[in-house]
């Protein structure tokens, strides 16, 4: 029997199944005499929780880095929040009931009120502050944490899992999670790509599967229950082919990218949103080349707020600890359609209304994303980088704007950090004006999946004109070597982060022609740094 879900880390695990035991937090509502006496337990409570959750952040600071830990201190500021201690406090001097009851209503009300918010950062905190009322709940009742009913490894089973429960997982018993609930932006998410914990969500699977046998497809996204001997055997030699792998590439963690004759490469990360930089960093990449900040619009039912967005990109930034974080600016329309921006029905979008062309029509959008990158800056080493540009006055007027922006965060007194300006090559225009462009930018990155497209005139959508779409065409291979002179004699440093630069049979070529930086998936970061430390560029 086979259940499809949504992958949050890729792998294979094979074992039993194991339910998650929720802690037991069922509340009874009764009444007291002494008003002060339960107002002061509550405090006490308080307290317990908010040391438990220091633990907790300790722990997890060790294990997931800081900016994953963060978690747990938004969890102890919330504990402490105003609106929050005076709701339980005030239901139990107005209604003389007991704590537990009071912080259990005083969280499902701030839970419904966060959910129904339009901000998706807010929208987020819901699930932040049922966690916090369930902990001080179970301080209450003297509760014991939830956990694994096994002594031996599992495929862990639950509706949800709330990130203090995560973390507090004896991950040696743990060989993935399946879940129904949960997102792919989560802080359960977040947390088990740090983990390296392969896990799905939005799994519907039955209750009764206590103790039965499973295997976790990571990379397809199912659930297999009762495998076959044959299964099994399949799935263990995919397992042990991905260790194998692992083991060989983990060799190369910590060496440098450059050539046996000393050419030196840049070799970055291409991510989709902030639950993607785990991986980034579990496969040693030096930074995130390409951040396709257009994900957060994608994944959102109206437009983004600037706190939104500037939350997900400090994160990036203080998860990267300085090394340099490269955003593009929203890249929607072509085959990235979103409904709240009401775009008109083209012919050939791929051709039409996208990217920069939106960004600089629309440009309230354009702002707010700019204000939250800039705002973001002063936690971390960011870049910014303009898609789809064909001309020197579309830089111009993005140079404009970014101005506009920084003055007003001056006049606000918001700070902000040192940021380089680039462009996206991906338009045979932008190739053939590259020299005049890069005496306007700090750096060209090459979107070689696009330029490939427009050179070619082969839509990258059409499977029907697959075979005629040759991303090593030799003129798609000419404009880059022409990219990368032109970018060099004005100034500006070039990259590639279309699926080219992970290609290894054109590793040496790029670097025969000069690029600086390579920025592919993060799982491709080592095998490439396996090519460049293999080649000899003198001969």
């Amino acid at each position: 029997m086979e259940y499809q879900g949504k992958s949050v880390f890729s792998g294979i695990a094979i074992g039993p199944l194991c339910l998650y035991q929720k802690a037991d937090s069922m509340v009874k509502r009764y009444k007291i005499e002494d008003a002060d006496a339960e107002v002061k337990r509550f405090e006490d409570a308080q307290a317990t929780a908010k040391d438990q959750l220091q633990s907790l952040y300790d722990k997890a600071l060790k294990e997931v880095g800081e900016a994953n830990a963060a978690i747990f201190e938004v969890h102890q500021m919330m504990l402490d929040d105003g609106d929050y201690l005076e709701s339980i406090i005030n239901i139990i001097r107005t209604q003389l009931v007991n704590a537990e009851y009071a912080v259990a209503t005083t969280g499902d009300n701030f839970a419904q009120m966060f959910a129904a918010m339009d901000d998706e950062y807010m929208q987020a905190r819901s699930a932040d502050i049922k966690d916090i009322s369930n902990r001080v709940v179970q301080v209450l009742q003297g509760a014991a944490a939830g956990g694994i009913n096994s002594d031996v490894p599992v495929i862990l089973l639950a509706d949800d899992l709330a990130p203090s429960e995560t973390v507090q997982l004896d991950k040696s018993l743990v060989l993935s999670f399946v879940t129904r609930g949960g997102s792919t932006n989560s802080h359960t998410a977040i947390l088990a790509r740090t983990m390296s914990i392969p896990a799905l969500i939005g799994v519907d699977f039955p209750e009764d599967l206590d103790g039965k046998t499973g295997i976790v497809d990571g990379y397809k996204g199912i659930l297999i229950i009762d495998p076959s001997a044959e299964q099994i055997e399949e799935y263990q030699k995919k397992k042990d082919e991905d260790e194998e792998k692992k083991r060989l590439l983990l060799e190369l963690k910590g060496k440098e990218n450059v050539t046996l004759d000393g050419r030196k490469v840049n070799l970055y990360a291409n991510i989709g949103g902030v639950g993607d930089v785990a991986s980034v960093l579990q496969n040693d990449a030096g930074g995130i080349g390409l951040f396709r900040s257009e994900f957060l619009y994608l994944g959102a039912d109206d437009y983004p707020t600037e706190d939104a967005q500037f939350q997900a990109y400090k994160t990036v930034a203080e998860t990267m600890a300085g090394k340099k974080v490269i955003i593009r600016t929203l890249d929607i329309g072509a085959d990235k359609q979103v409904d709240y921006f009401h775009l008109e029905k083209e012919e050939n979008p791929a051709m039409g209304y996208r990217a920069i062309r939106i960004c600089l029509t629309r440009p309230d959008i354009f702002k707010t994303q700019l204000r939250a990158i800039y705002r973001a800056s002063y936690y971390g080493t960011i870049s910014i980088m303009f898609p789809m540009i064909i001309s020197v006055d579309e830089v111009v007027k993005c140079k404009e704007i970014v101005n506009e922006v920084k003055k007003e965060l001056d006049e606000q007194g918001l700070p902000y950090g040192e940021v380089e300006l680039g462009i996206m090559i991906e338009t045979p225009a932008a190739v053939l004006m590259s020299e005049e462009l890069a005496k306007e930018v700090d750096f060209f990155s090459i979107g070689t999946n696009d330029l490939t497209q427009y050179t070619l005139a082969c839509d990258r959508q059409n499977a029907a004109i697959e075979s005629f779409n040759d991303p090593h065409h030799p003129a798609v291979l000419k404009e880059i070597q022409m990219t990368i002179e032109n970018g060099h004699k004005g100034g500006a440093w070039v990259g590639i982060c279309g699926e080219l630069g992970a290609d290894t049979s054109l590793t040496e070529t790029f670097l025969r022609m000069g690029v600086d930086e390579l920025s592919v998936s993060p799982s491709r970061i080592l095998a490439v740094r396996d090519v460049v430390r293999k080649l000899d560029l003198s001969k």
